[in-house]
């Protein structure tokens, strides 16, 4: 028997295409829905693109049978209707003393349910707390994931270490052109493209890298960049991947402290020769729920206290040399000129994405729809690095499965434009990792 799921606001702002993953079941959209979204459809965020296009899509379906029986939906067995506001029940009354959107919309699952006797009604919604009080009155409810990980124990890693392998295998990668076939690793595993890999021999070591197009691994060395000196072989496989030319995507995922963004930021600048800009951008997600608009001045000074830790990293980057390097002069110079634009993930909507090398720093805040905006938007010779921190989500309705960073990891392994590093070991200060680790 076909379900009802009775959808929220926040599931249609987090995914405008959302009617489309529940395959032959039905859909009620209540109208207090519609009500708030009207609320949303002015702005250029991604959650008011969302409200456009998901208002745009119910229009071009909207016929007398949107509001009496349904209409069909991708040609199957399910229907989508909008369920108008209906007399507020005697337990929604008793249970909540001030009527929010929030309730109304609760009002209308729990008509929809008590129609069907409570049976194959589901209330979807991303709002925990909604669906706790959905709960109480009897309600069955779920979660919107339509994009999720499954495992995050088994989530890709982007390395591996290979122990006892043969001393002419490491001795090829110590001689020039630094590769050896990968089938002399008589290795049972096999490799993701772009994989990198610590191969061991007792003392002896060499970092490398799995390049599916040749089926060699390549030796991996390490490199300074804009004076920053990488302290680890993860660092050392950050570094290698956002200066390949061949790989375009690169995730940095890792706990605080570890250099994400620092390592982007000197990869960026040790490469600008080959790029038209830099962009920098992270997504604004303002922490105990104070918005940009309680903070005083115009829209720059709103805005700086979000941006302040790219700033920091490029100051730490300016550091590594005296006042007078012309590095120093030179990157306050690329700011100046634009040539390198730190801004909110949002601002860079209508900008084309060509030729740059493009940081999206604390990318675990974004949902997968909006990397997947970002990514499609890249043009000939961009370069884009996604940094963040998985288990770390500012986001009120993102998870560690379910964000957008995490989404990346897991689709795109194996890509041949694709590389990823998870960063473990905490560079930042001794104080640092073991607050990381204990607290």
């Amino acid at each position: 028997m076909n379900k009802y799921f009775v959808l929220d606001t926040n599931v249609i702002l987090h995914d405008s295409g959302c009617i489309h993953q529940f395959k032959d079941n039905n859909i009620k959209i209540p109208i207090t829905v519609i009500e708030e979204l009207d609320k949303f459809k002015k702005g250029n965020n991604v959650i008011n693109c969302n409200a456009r296009d998901f208002l745009r899509t119910l229009d071009a379906l909207s016929s007398d049978k949107i509001l009496n029986g349904g209409v069909p939906i991708d040609n199957g067995n399910g229907k989508i209707s909008i369920h108008l506001e209906t007399p507020l029940s005697e337990k929604i009354k008793k249970n909540f003393s001030v009527i929010t959107p929030d309730v109304r919309i609760l009002n209308s699952a729990y008509n929809i349910a008590k129609e069907n006797d409570f049976k194959n009604v589901v209330f979807v919604t991303k709002d925990v707390n909604l669906r706790l009080r959905a709960r109480s009155i009897g309600l069955t409810t779920e979660n919107y994931n339509s994009k999720y990980v499954e495992n995050l124990s088994d989530i890709y890693t982007g390395q591996r270490t290979i122990e006892n392998v043969r001393e002419d295998v490491l001795e090829d990668l110590f001689q020039k052109p630094y590769q050896t076939p990968v089938s002399n690793l008589e290795s049972e595993a096999s490799f993701y493209t772009n994989e990198n890999l610590v191969l061991k021999n007792g003392s002896r070591s060499a970092l490398g890298f799995f390049d599916s197009g040749t089926q060699t691994i390549q030796r991996i060395l390490p490199t300074v960049c804009s004076g920053i000196k990488p302290r680890n072989s993860e660092q050392i496989f950050a570094l290698n991947a956002m200066l390949n030319p061949d790989i375009s995507l690169v995730t940095i995922s890792g706990k605080a402290g570890t250099g994400k963004t620092l390592l982007a930021l000197a990869a960026a600048l040790e490469h600008k020769r080959y790029y038209r800009q830099i962009f920098i951008a992270r997504p604004v997600v303002p922490l105990s729920n104070k918005d940009l608009g309680f903070l005083p001045g115009d829209v720059a000074s709103k805005l700086d206290p979000y941006m302040q830790p790219l700033y920091d990293n490029l100051s730490v980057i300016q550091n590594q040399f005296n006042e007078k390097n012309n590095h120093t002069k030179k990157i306050s110079e690329l700011i100046e000129e634009e040539k390198i634009v730190i801004t909110p993930i949002s601002y860079i909507r209508g900008r084309s994405i060509v030729k740059v090398f493009f940081i999206v720093d604390e990318a675990q805040n974004l949902t997968p729809h909006e990397v997947k905006t970002i990514i499609t938007r890249a043009g000939e010779g961009t370069k884009i690095v996604f940094t963040g921190d998985i288990y770390q989500i500012d986001h009120p309705y993102l998870d560690s499965q379910t964000n957008g960073l995490a989404f990346i990891i897991e689709k795109m392994k194996g890509q041949k434009v694709y590389a990823h590093i998870n960063l473990e070991k905490g560079e930042r200060s001794e104080l640092a990792e073991l607050a990381s680790k204990i607290l």
